[in-house]
């Protein structure tokens, strides 16, 4: 396939179906890559996987005030539903 009006070198059948074969390879990573992007399950597991990489770094002096924290404010909350009755 030369082309007249450039005066480019023809290409031969073999190297237009390797670069088709290419394109068409490097256009199914790049359909992967987004369906992967915009998946709502791939979406939770990397939120879950950045909590628990988080987590881990979390002190656990610190985890367990913020628990003891939680445990107070409910029961607190609870004394405060049950005297309303």
């Amino acid at each position: 396939m030369a082309d007249a009006d450039t005066g480019s070198k023809p290409v031969d059948q073999e190297t237009l179906v390797a670069n088709i074969d290419r394109t068409r390879a490097e256009l199914a990573r790049t359909i992967d890559a987004i369906s992967d992007r915009v998946s709502p399950r791939k979406n939770v597991e990397r939120a879950t996987e950045q909590f628990r990489e988080r987590a881990g770094h979390i002190d656990p002096v610190m985890a367990g005030a913020a628990a003891a924290a939680v445990v107070v404010g409910v029961t607190v909350l609870l004394l405060l539903l049950r005297r309303k009755r």
